[in-house]
């Protein structure tokens, strides 16, 4: 089975998921002859379902602030659920260390409340709680795994203001080995300038440097790739399904090509599913921005 990598080095589009009528004519407007007929990069939601159905990481990327995203997460995690009970649910959300405080609410050990207290949600993510809460207890219920996925804030912070190479080896416990974080895609250090430009243009972030906000992007995206290669591993019959924001899956840059270095060898897939259009259009001469694109939302 190809890995994601090897799946989407093509200029053309992904499979745009139509809920809602739409100008197909406008969409299409573009249309490179070389890609075959527009009809097949149309699908149904229960079209992409079935897709998705075997693949053994799925990836949710969505815009943190935009509450149909999350909306559309549930509904795309319990629809997959059906098909195949064996799933974990990796999240962006949660911090590397935090995990034994979402092992002990799935356990039933501690309430919500007390999971929101010990895993200091509000400091360490601070988008409504609401966005999250239904996909948490559903994991609940259903007796679900929720793999921690980020680097912790400070580690962040730090490396944006100074560098991987001010950690100091207490630091460097908590995220990969500084060998695996690996800096030399162009193509998404170009991406990430432009990103930088904004952050400064809006007086946001904790970097005055482009090359070492590039490093925090790149431990961030590392960091989130290794705890979703470990669990592939651990559970090579169990389908991940990833919520994270757009950036750190479009062109495959941020997670789904560290995954897949990290699982090289294996036999394992990977789909990407953008929860709303991205901002950026498909310039024909990258790679496909990702495997579909829900447009209008869900019913």
């Amino acid at each position: 089975m190809p890995t994601y990598a090897e799946t989407i080095n093509n200029a053309c589009p992904p499979k745009l998921v139509f809920t809602t009528p739409s100008n197909r004519d406008f969409t299409f407007k573009d249309w490179d002859k070389t890609c075959g007929n527009p009809k097949n990069y149309i699908s149904s939601f229960e079209q992409m379902l079935l897709e998705l159905k075997p693949v053994n990481v799925v990836y949710l990327g969505e815009n943190h602030d935009n509450a149909e995203d999350h909306k559309n997460q549930l509904k795309i995690i319990q629809e997959l659920y059906k098909r195949n009970p064996k799933i974990g649910i990796a999240m962006e959300m949660f911090q590397r260390p935090y995990q034994e405080v979402i092992n002990q609410y799935l356990a039933g050990k501690i309430t919500e409340k007390e999971l929101i207290e010990k895993s200091e949600y509000a400091k360490r993510w601070g988008f409504p709680w609401e966005n999250y809460a239904p996909i948490i207890k559903f994991a609940k219920e259903k007796q679900l795994s929720i793999i921690a996925l980020n680097t912790p804030s400070e580690i962040t912070r730090k490396v944006a203001r100074e560098g991987l190479e001010s950690l100091t080896l207490s630091e460097q416990k908590l995220i990969p080995p500084l060998s695996e974080i690996r800096t030399d895609n162009e193509e998404y250090r170009q991406q990430l300038q432009a990103a930088f430009q904004q952050h400064q243009a809006g007086n946001h972030g904790n970097s005055v440097d482009v090359e070492k906000f590039f490093q925090a992007q790149v431990l961030w995206d590392e960091t989130m790739a290794e705890g979703i290669a470990k669990f592939v591993k651990t559970r090579p019959n169990y389908q991940v399904i990833v919520l994270a924001g757009q950036g750190h899956i479009i062109y495959g840059y941020g997670i789904p090509s560290r995954v897949a270095r990290r699982l090289k060898g294996e036999k394992f897939t990977q789909r990407s599913v953008l929860l709303s259009p991205p901002d950026e259009t498909q310039p024909k001469e990258k790679k496909a921005i990702a495997d579909f694109i829900l447009q209008g939302g869900l019913r």
